[in-house]
């Protein structure tokens, strides 16, 4: 397949750059410093047409294509990862489950107003004994009376507890042999409590926290498709997800380099720019063909799943290299700042703190690794 890009999806790669730079560039550093949720971000991504590109208009959504998507969450975070990873969690694991295995109630109540970014929805599997070994899940729903009643916990949760939440859905233990399914808790359950927000290392402006459910009572239509099939809808959800993620690696990685290059280009020793020593060119360089690389095969994976083809391996892949690649250039940015590097003040001291998580979350470096083995038929 060709890679260059069609004509539109120029145009959204450079509209979403141009709303980045001027809207969230000035304000991403207080966002961090203060860890204050980004609600009119958020806000105008929704008048956008950003928080819902991959999903149908007939739903409220973009009508785009994931190669959109990746291009638009690449680009918020060359700036900020707070901004992206909010609107990437709320549309590939919150929003995506009830798109593609919800009833078409389930569809229609819900996603016009989480495709307007009015709400942000949620998704919950990880808890305290179940992250990568995400079959271990103890949170139970049992059957009564109508209902299902929910006891358990979640954590490392993003987008369950800002004042614009709508809803989780969670995996939980419905019946005996591990049996999972997924159900839609909203907002306000009685029984449900979102926790306080952790204090992370980075993401400081997106919102992640624990739940608690207690006797949270929802009805028995909050199923999302089978019941049993949790297991197998998130697995799915995860491999679409894992582009997302892989996307914001990239643009993490690039906005580094971005900023490594002008301060390069700026910053004068012994009587000249340390971009002319050979030191310097070397690492810039290599950063750079890295970063083009990775692209390239993130996109791949995007092409891949917009053509109807297997893309879990590709994803996989993507996500692996592009997580690390965040790390190794968010490091070499901030040596090539020096001692600026460390102050906050300069943006290359938040993308280093933000780049760790992303050979964690979304599965880690070492889960990636066993897909893609498994996907190898090794």
């Amino acid at each position: 397949m060709p890679l260059e890009l069609s004509d539109d999806h120029k145009l959204l790669r450079s509209t979403v750059r141009e709303f980045a730079e001027q809207e969230i560039a000035p304000v991403a550093e207080e966002l961090d410093r203060t860890k204050s949720f980004p609600y009119e971000i958020v806000r105008r991504l929704g008048e956008l047409d950003l928080m819902g590109i991959p999903f149908p208009e007939e739903y409220g959504g973009g009508g785009g294509d994931t190669l959109a998507y990746a291009l638009a969450v690449e680009e918020l975070t060359r700036v900020d990862s707070s901004v992206a990873i909010t609107m990437c969690a709320h549309t590939s694991l919150g929003t995506q489950p009830i798109y593609l295995f919800g009833s078409e109630g389930q569809k229609l109540e819900l996603l016009p107003s989480l495709c307007r970014g009015e709400r942000l929805a949620a998704f919950g599997l990880t808890e305290p004994e179940a992250g990568s070994d995400a079959g271990n899940t103890q949170t139970r729903a049992t059957l009564e009376d109508g209902g299902w009643v929910i006891n358990g916990s979640k954590q490392f949760i993003t987008n369950a507890g800002t004042d614009i939440s709508a809803l989780v859905t969670i995996t939980a233990v419905t019946g005996a042999e591990r049996e999972i399914s997924n159900i839609i808790v909203p907002n306000g359950t009685p029984g449900y409590e979102p926790g306080e927000p952790y204090r992370k290392m980075g993401w400081n402006a997106s919102d992640t926290r624990p739940l608690s459910f207690a006797d949270c009572r929802v009805p028995e239509a909050n199923l999302v498709g089978q019941r049993g099939a949790g297991l197998r809808q998130f697995f799915h959800v995860l491999d679409i997800g894992r582009i997302g993620v892989a996307a914001m690696g990239v643009g993490l990685a690039q906005g580094a380099f971005d900023q490594a290059l002008v301060y390069a280009k700026e910053r004068r020793a012994f009587g000249r720019p340390i971009s002319q020593f050979q030191a310097i060119q070397g690492k810039l360089a290599d950063m750079s063909t890295e970063i083009e690389a990775t692209r390239l095969l993130v996109y791949d994976a995007a092409r891949l799943k917009d053509a109807g083809r297997n893309f879990t391996l590709t994803a996989a892949q993507a996500k692996l290299k592009s997580g690390r690649l965040a790390v190794e250039v968010a490091d070499a940015a901030v040596q090539i700042h020096g001692g600026y590097g460390y102050i906050e003040e300069y943006p290359v001291c938040r993308f280093y703190r933000d780049a760790k998580i992303l050979t964690i979350g979304e599965g880690t470096d070492e889960v990636q690794q066993m897909v893609i083995a498994r996907a190898l038929g090794a």
